[in-house]
């Protein structure tokens, strides 16, 4: 058992700058309980130096507004990534405070906060210029002045998660662009007031767009995806599942402008044919992941193109495809992707596909 003597013997044969090397290791709990063991062990655990990434979720239960003001004036100017995750009990007040103190935060989760509102990101765009990543999924509050302050205060903003948003329209998103012309991924899932619109004002003003999530925005067309296709030449994530208004136009679009492109989720978007995936599998040979659920219209035909212009395939979700035969998945069994990538392939309700 760890006694007085013991610290004492560690205080006298290792140097302040030493031990605080080693502190700043320890995960949150267990920096809390050096804290504890002496006054020495406390200056040193608490040292704003050890708490430059915190992760909040495992306590999120427990956390409520005055813990992280006392966490933004511990740490101050070193904390550079902070999640906040699931933690109910966090409103504007707190935020304020935090983003006061901690003007150096890059990288920011706070996913589930339902109680904040706009005032967080007004907040976050007067103090925090360095943000990089900032999560607000499900913060439901959150409108388009959000975007409009983001866009003002938080130019380096790489990452944007807004997710279920669904105050967001096509406004604050060109707000949003305007300012933050260096975004690489924007998950808009579930904002569904979102339109075609939109996704021209991503297209003309985000060139280095890497990942862009836009699952059941049962608003966009053909016309908005492609404008993102001509403007967003190094797109490598695109999820369109639910999408259900776009064709075959879109997989010819990603086919000319999109090279780089790795994972298309399409699921639910039954007006895809063959035809586009035969584009898409000629020009896209970097595809790892693919699903392709309930795009009803697929045959062998797909698989046997992706079996031979797409050797990098490691996931292939094929469930609901109807049409797809045994001959189909033997094509892609004795295809390039198949011995050294091939690692799931998902044929839920795929009544000709026999054992």
């Amino acid at each position: 058992m760890f006694s007085n003597n013991d610290e004492a013997v560690i205080n006298k044969k290792l140097p302040k700058e030493l031990l605080l090397r080693i502190f700043s290791f320890l995960d949150v709990v267990t920096l809390c309980r050096c804290a504890q063991v002496s006054r020495a062990w406390n200056v040193l655990a608490l040292d704003g130096s050890n708490w430059q990434r915190i992760d909040l979720f495992d306590f999120q239960r427990d956390i409520e507004g005055r813990v992280v003001e006392n966490i933004s004036k511990r740490c101050g100017g070193f904390l550079r990534k902070l999640s906040l995750r699931g933690c109910l009990g966090v409103g504007d007040n707190a935020l304020r405070t935090f983003a006061q103190n901690c003007r150096n935060i890059e990288v920011l989760n706070l996913n589930g906060c339902t109680k904040i509102t706009d005032a967080t990101c007004t907040s976050l765009s007067k103090f925090c210029s360095k943000l990089r990543h900032l999560d607000l999924a499900s913060c439901t509050s959150i409108t388009n002045l959000s975007l409009k302050a983001l866009s003002e205060g938080c130019p380096l903003l790489e990452q944007l998660n807004i997710s279920w948003c669904d105050q967001v329209t096509k406004d604050g998103i060109q707000a949003l662009v305007r300012g933050c012309g260096g975004l690489k991924a924007l998950f808009l899932k579930g904002c569904t007031q979102l339109e075609d619109e939109a996704l021209k004002y991503i297209g003309a003003h985000c060139p280095e767009l890497v990942t862009l999530n836009l699952q059941t925005c049962l608003q966009i067309t053909d016309d908005g995806l492609i404008t993102i296709c001509r403007g967003c030449h190094k797109l490598q994530s695109l999820c369109a599942s639910g999408c259900c208004n776009i064709t075959d136009a879109i997989l010819n679009a990603l086919g000319q402008n999109c090279p780089r492109l790795r994972i298309l989720e399409v699921a639910r978007c039954s007006q895809l044919t063959d035809v586009g995936f035969t584009t898409l599998a000629r020009n896209c040979h970097e595809l790892e992941k693919m699903d392709l659920e309930e795009c009803v219209q697929i045959t062998d035909s797909t698989l046997i193109q992706l079996s031979i212009h797409c050797p990098r395939l490691q996931v292939l979700s094929l469930s609901h495809c109807e049409l797809i035969t045994d001959d189909g998945i033997r094509h892609l069994g004795n295809g390039a992707c198949a011995h050294d990538r091939l690692e799931v392939i998902e044929l839920d309700n795929c009544p000709l596909i026999t054992d």
